[in-house]
């Protein structure tokens, strides 16, 4: 049996002070490294070159043909690739989990694994809430997957075989930046959001997607619990996710930064989803085609 191969791919755009950290987390586990990155203007490209990896610059158009380029288009050899942020990093155990596990799996229809993903926000770890623990198809065989192609909350999806799971060590989510960024950063994903959830709402989403499934897989769930969000009334349902979140999960065992993290993504972040959904469909006079016809000429 021939050692498998492993290959991370790293999206990035002005990441010089998380590149480093992710980079060094690599080490000794994966054979390849590709950053494709969107014309940083910091030192981004400098560190991760000094560090070895193998830089593609490419123009943005959102994260998934993003991803998707660096998974078909940057000439990636290794046999499995592993999907990571510019801002994660991960713990050893799990590195070394993994390449136990390609290994093990070499002959088999095993495609993909599961990872454990942990985030820490202003330096503590969210561990309450439905955050923690929580499992993401991180790695896959290459040449049998990719990230489905939409605006938000893209995932990766298998076009064959079976899944395992690894319980060893996370995959870290640890972003450094100050609230001044995340607040702008938040404002983005929230237009993003806008986009997804309207192509759902309106049912103009791609075929190839995660199928949603209450009892599938973790990606599976998310979705047919999104499908239900979706459904529930406009400026309602954040206060129904905050609490669900914060109460009923017990988000505030995690403290102050804990409560700070669920009332700005849980609730200011959903409620100004909810807002730019009402502010476009305004503008259109609440007219469903118009709307459709908006989302076709402009996302999809």
């Amino acid at each position: 049996m021939n050692k498998q191969t492993l290959a991370a791919i790293i999206l990035t755009k002005d990441e010089e002070k998380h590149i480093e950290r992710c980079l060094n987390s690599l080490k000794g586990v994966c054979d390849e490294i590709v950053v494709v990155d969107c014309f940083s203007t910091d030192r981004t490209v400098e560190i991760a070159e000094l560090l070895g990896a193998r830089v593609v610059k490419h123009a943005w158009k959102n994260y998934a043909t993003q991803f998707n380029y660096g998974v078909h288009e940057c000439g990636i050899k290794s046999d499995w690739i592993w999907r990571i942020d510019a801002d994660e990093f991960i713990e050893e155990k799990l590195g070394e989990a993994v390449k136990t596990a390609i290994n093990e799996h070499a002959e088999d229809d095993v495609n993909g694994i599961y990872v454990r993903k942990r985030i820490d926000f202003m330096g503590k770890p969210l561990m309450h809430g439905g955050w923690y623990p929580s499992y993401h198809l991180k790695v896959w065989r290459r040449g049998h997957g990719e990230c489905e192609n939409r605006w938000m909350d893209e995932h990766i999806k298998l076009f064959d075989g079976t899944t395992m799971t690894i319980e060893t060590g996370d995959q870290v989510d640890a972003n450094l930046n100050d609230l001044t960024w995340w607040t702008g950063k938040h404002n983005g994903y929230a237009t993003r959001e806008v986009v997804d959830m309207l192509t759902m709402e309106y049912g103009l989403q791609n075929e190839s997607e995660v199928e949603p499934k209450l009892f599938g897989t973790e990606e599976q769930r998310k979705r047919w619990l999104k499908l239900k969000y979706i459904k529930a009334p406009l400026f309602v349902r954040p206060f129904i996710n905050f609490n669900i979140r914060y109460v009923l999960k017990a988000g505030f065992l995690d403290g102050k930064e804990g409560f700070i993290w669920h009332f700005l993504q849980g609730f200011w972040y959903r409620y100004l989803v909810d807002a730019k959904i009402y502010e476009l469909k305004k503008s259109f006079g609440f007219d469903d085609e118009k709307i459709k016809q908006y989302l076709k000429d402009n996302y999809l």
